[in-house]
């Protein structure tokens, strides 16, 4: 039987009835930081965003898969207020956000890639301690009850697998695509993470509606 928090996801997903206007001008806000970068020929920052926001996608596939095989829970929720639901785990706010996480994140990367920061290659003390700072705040959201967390393994008790798996993996390919030595490298991955998001919904959603 789904949990209650599903239930509240499940009646608001994808109701196009919940817009509001706001989004108009959060999507006008990540076309902008796009923009700027790519005015700047800053390709590393384009394309380490691009990559830790189709790593969240992949995450939000999957975690909307687990509600479809369990019909318990997924792995987290957002069934409160939004704008539009996306997937059971992912409104648009939190799409647009991670749009321009990985952008914002990656100019935090001293430009020596070899430098240790505390003996540590400095783009895995980043990706830990901005994982770390993330998983904080979804905390914070957690208490306040727009983001769930039904399962033990998976919460404020437990959240190691929230920095491994709903971060730090993230990070460390968003910051890989950014080292990346030459611009088609950054672009054929990229490429690749997207194809199989857009299989992934094309498959699970259009045709067998699991997501």
């Amino acid at each position: 039987m789904p949990a209650q928090s599903a239930l509240d996801a499940v009646k608001i997903l994808r109701d196009s009835s919940q817009f509001q206007w706001y989004v108009i001008t959060l999507f006008a806000f990540v076309v902008y930081v796009y923009a700027v970068e790519i005015e700047r020929k800053n390709w590393n920052l384009v394309f380490a965003g691009l990559a830790f926001w189709g790593m969240d996608w992949f995450n939000e596939i999957w975690n909307a898969l687990v509600f479809h095989f369990t019909n318990f829970a997924p792995v987290w929720g957002a069934p409160g207020k939004t704008a539009y639901l996306i997937f059971i785990g992912l409104n648009i706010e939190i799409s647009f956000m991670f749009a321009v996480a990985g952008i914002a994140f990656s100019k935090m990367l001293p430009a020596d890639k070899n430098m240790k920061i505390i003996g540590i290659p400095n783009r895995w003390f980043f990706a830990v301690v901005n994982s770390v700072f993330c998983v904080f705040v979804e905390m914070l959201l957690n208490a306040a009850g727009v983001l769930t967390w039904e399962y033990a393994w998976w919460n404020v008790s437990a959240p190691v697998l929230i920095v491994l798996f709903g971060y730090l993996t993230f990070f460390l390919v968003a910051y890989w695509v950014f080292d990346m030595d030459s611009l088609k490298k950054k672009v054929n991955t990229v490429a690749v993470i997207y194809a199989v998001d857009i299989a992934a919904i094309i498959v699970f959603g259009f045709i067998l509606n699991w997501i």
